[in-house]
């Protein structure tokens, strides 16, 4: 029985021995470190955005988070498409709870800032170091709203947010014999002219209050007011109820009271205005690059042959300058903090894989703006996106309200233009803003 058992007890200490050498001979080696798919250590990563949807902008970024999945077998990526009316709010209850997705979708401006602040953030910046000529390849300004300390950016832009191009109808223009206008005088000759002929002069649809601020006043306060003035009263250096600011709403005022957009422009949304636009039904319109992806998704060739596309009329003795689009960055993909080590490193470069030359090319090709210079001439863009295109390339960019007001001055403002147009006085809409903005810099 004891020779039995010294036997199996022997045994036991060949088997752990020959296993524990084993073992220190896979150690030595690597073998034991590396995993499976080429070496590449096993990552998981979680990226939100909000293309959810079937336009051509939402099916290029979705392809290429795809092809970033088939480029790199090793990272696990868990995508959520989340729509556009949900996705702040959703964003915002993951940033409370300091649960924010490795990569996400964040627009410019004041939501970047906000995740900033909270310490939500970490730089992007060793993108710019690895990939220099990428960098510098981004128009002026495209970084301006993504970075918060000396020589770090959060995000590269995927988009320009270029908001009031003028789009018109050459054809009614030649048929009523109407000026292009380049003055503001000119502007409201145009107008008269194509209601006193039935035509409705501006299409607009701003059931959804935005679409006036972002589109119609920012570009026209801007040429008023200049854009130095706008900065200081968005930092509660200046007043919204200073005389220029008021004069700024009084041409929005002049526009409405001499019927400038069709009846019930308060009760339409902006893809219903697009529609009356390209219809023929109205002479102009002022919206932004988004109109350019919906326009080459949803109207005929024939219908967007006619169109031209060029900036917002000059103002006489107003402080800003002519040949200006209010707009900036757009949205673009953050990293977040907690996010470390091989992550991270696999996180950079989906950013990148997205917002990097061949990104910022198939978002251009799906007509949609970027704040990216390339040359579009041979591209798969419609002709109507090389000529805004065109037209970006020359312009000064100027600021959109709602990417420096409060929250709540952004809505006070978005309802402001809905009163004016329901009658309202502009100096009431002009302290009602400065009171809201007052609360947010105190």
């Amino acid at each position: 029985m004891k020779k039995r058992l010294t036997l199996v007890v022997t045994l036991i200490t060949l088997l752990s021995l020959l296993v524990a050498a084993c073992g220190g001979s896979k150690t030595e080696t690597g073998g034991n470190n590396k995993p499976a798919d080429g070496g590449k250590e096993k990552v998981k990563l979680t990226i939100w955005h909000n293309f959810a949807g079937d336009d051509l902008r939402a099916q290029a970024v979705r392809s290429l988070i795809d092809e970033y999945k088939k480029n790199n077998p090793n990272v696990q990526v868990d995508a959520q498409a989340i729509p556009v009316d949900g996705y702040r709010q959703r964003l915002s209850t993951v940033a409370a709870g300091n649960e924010m997705p490795d990569v996400f979708f964040v627009y410019s401006g004041s939501q970047s800032q906000e995740f900033f602040d909270a310490g939500l953030l970490q730089p992007i910046t060793p993108l710019e170091e690895k990939y220099p000529e990428w960098k510098g390849n981004f128009m002026e300004g495209a970084f301006d709203r993504f970075t918060f300390e000396p020589d770090q950016i959060y995000s590269a832009p995927i988009a320009l947010s270029a908001t009031s191009f003028l789009y018109y109808n050459k054809d009614l223009f030649e048929q009523y014999n109407v000026k292009v206008p380049t003055t503001w005088a000119e502007m409201m000759a145009a107008v008269k002219t194509f209601n006193d002929n039935k035509i409705t002069p501006i299409a607009l649809g701003n059931k959804a209050p935005w679409v006036a601020q972002s589109t119609i006043i920012g570009s026209i306060a801007d040429r008023v007011t200049g854009t130095d003035w706008f900065l200081k009263a968005a930092k509660g250096e200046a007043s919204f109820q200073d005389q220029v600011f008021v004069d700024a709403l009084g041409k929005f005022k002049e526009l409405v009271d001499n019927k400038a957009f069709q009846d019930g422009a308060n009760s339409i949304d902006n893809t219903q205005a697009e529609q009356y636009f390209v219809q023929g039904k109205a002479a102009m319109m002022i919206s932004g690059a988004w109109t350019l992806t919906n326009l080459a998704a949803s109207a005929t060739e024939e219908q967007v042959a006619p169109i031209e596309v060029t900036t917002l009329p000059a103002i006489e003795g107003g402080a800003g300058q002519g040949g200006t689009i209010s707009g900036g960055p757009g949205a673009g993909f953050a990293l977040s903090k907690n996010t470390t080590g091989a992550a991270k490193d696999a996180a950079l470069e989906l950013i990148y894989a997205i917002s990097g030359p061949d990104g910022q090319k198939k978002i251009a090709e799906s007509n949609s703006m970027v704040m990216y210079n390339m040359d579009l001439t041979q591209s798969n863009v419609s002709p109507l996106y090389l000529k805004a295109f065109n037209v970006v390339k020359e312009a000064k960019i100027t600021p959109v309200y709602d990417a420096y007001l409060s929250a709540e001055a952004a809505e006070s403002i978005n309802n402001g233009l809905q009163e004016i147009m329901m009658g309202g006085k502009p100096e009431d809409v002009a302290k009602k803003l400065q009171d809201a903005q007052a609360r947010s810099t105190q």
